[in-house]
């Protein structure tokens, strides 16, 4: 088959790698890509959201099969325009997307069918916000509605963060339409984990269970990023816990978008807080998480594509999916100033001094043969171990043998977990 990614990040490239071990692959596509993924697959410069060209290109090109993974084409109905072309693709639908599109969707949606989340209040206008804000107190949480490519969520400490990040989204217009509303909710306190699941809107098969760092800086200090690194397993996840994530969460959610109209099928992500009440939905998304699953799916054994055509084909009860045993660690390496301003163009060094572990290209580019920075989150360095140490110590000495103007990388990844190091 020929196989076409769409997307250009760190998440695609983690894809490619697993797509390119199938016997079922004869050719892969990516598009945009990037100058990792160039090394698995020819890479199209066509923007993920263009979706008419990406349509024609699949056309023209016989591609048998789309991999659609960014929120933004999804959201835009990607998956759609590819079936009614006849070309098969893996990802929810645009009336399913939803459920990350718009937060306010999503929070309406779990109301409504009691899964468990936190308290919220929309609004469409900054005055009504502020003052539900001062109403309520602080710590509490500021959300966009729409995408924003990780950055629209504000976790504020004090009530001065919280008004100014409804004039960020509100006033300033920061996130464009993304912004039109707002949504203010509880903030809630325990660990964070990440579930992502496959789903072909009956079955739902978990993946392992991961640990996001979302804040830029060590100690969890700094802005909120797209997620700076990541542990799988978490082991904050337990099994009791994750049959009552099944049970209370997973399950329901899925049946809640059946019962819509809206049927999912694809990667359903949890983004989960384990609450003294129990476990509970932070947000969705509607694909594989990034970078969690540049963590996440070199655990996995067998063959990713044929999960995907399980998925597509409703018959996801019949693919075995298995995961192996011991532990994964990824560190982002990021551009400074992210995840504000930051120069591209960097030559990076030391890529092909690394033998342990993966490196994953998340903002890179090929210029001139050499591979370049080209975005905020340059990198992600995998590695897989007995234990999380193992895989956490492989993981920082790649780093350290990879070099770039002004890079910096969490040195903590790991250190809250029992027996976690940095």
């Amino acid at each position: 088959m020929k196989v076409l990614i769409i997307g250009g990040g760190g998440r695609e490239h983690a894809v490619a790698s697993k797509l390119a071990q199938s016997p079922l692959v004869d050719k892969l596509y990516a598009a945009p890509g990037n100058g990792g993924i160039a090394q698995l697959a020819q890479c199209v410069d066509i923007k993920a959201t263009d979706v008419a060209a990406m349509v024609d290109f699949a056309r023209r090109e016989g591609i048998d099969f789309v991999c659609v993974t960014p929120d933004d084409p999804l959201a835009a109905g990607m998956v759609d325009a590819m079936e009614a072309a006849g070309i098969a693709a893996f990802g929810p639908s645009q009336a399913a997307a939803q459920i990350e599109a718009s937060k306010v969707f999503c929070k309406d949606l779990m109301r409504k069918y009691h899964i468990p989340t936190a308290e919220y209040a929309v609004f469409s206008e900054a005055e009504p916000a502020r003052a539900y804000i001062r109403e309520k107190g602080a710590p509490i949480v500021v959300k966009a509605d729409g995408l924003a490519l990780g950055k629209g969520v504000f976790v504020a400490s004090t009530l001065e963060e919280a008004l100014e990040a409804v004039d960020a989204i509100m006033v300033e217009g920061r996130f464009g339409a993304a912004g039109a509303r707002v949504l203010v909710e509880e903030c809630l306190q325990g660990p964070e984990v990440s579930m992502m699941c496959f789903t072909d809107g009956k079955t739902i098969v978990p993946m392992v269970p991961s640990q996001d760092h979302k804040r830029a800086y060590d100690h969890d200090e700094g802005p909120n990023t797209g997620g700076m690194g990541v542990i799988a397993p978490t082991p904050n996840m337990t099994e009791q816990l994750a049959g009552e994530v099944m049970e209370t969460i997973l399950l329901p959610t899925v049946q809640a978008m059946e019962a819509e109209g809206r049927p999912f099928k694809g990667v359903l992500y949890a983004g989960l807080m384990l609450t003294e009440k129990g476990p509970k939905v932070l947000e969705y998304n509607a694909r594989f998480g990034d970078p969690e699953t540049q963590a996440v799916l070199p655990l996995l054994e067998g063959d990713l594509m044929e999960i995907f055509m399980a998925v597509r084909e409703g018959r996801l009860d019949q693919c075995p999916i298995r995961w192996k045993k011991g532990a994964s660690a990824l560190i982002v390496m990021a551009a400074g100033g992210y995840p504000g301003s930051y120069e591209k163009g960097n030559p990076i060094t030391g890529l092909d001094t690394v033998r342990q572990a993966k490196v994953y290209h998340a903002g890179t580019a090929l210029q001139d043969g050499q591979i370049v920075t080209n975005g905020g989150r340059v990198l992600g360095v995998s590695a897989q171990g007995d234990t999380l140490d193992a895989a956490l110590d492989t993981a920082y000495a790649a780093v350290s043998q990879i070099h770039f103007k002004d890079a910096f990388y969490r040195r903590d990844i790991g250190a809250k977990v029992k027996g976690g190091k940095s």
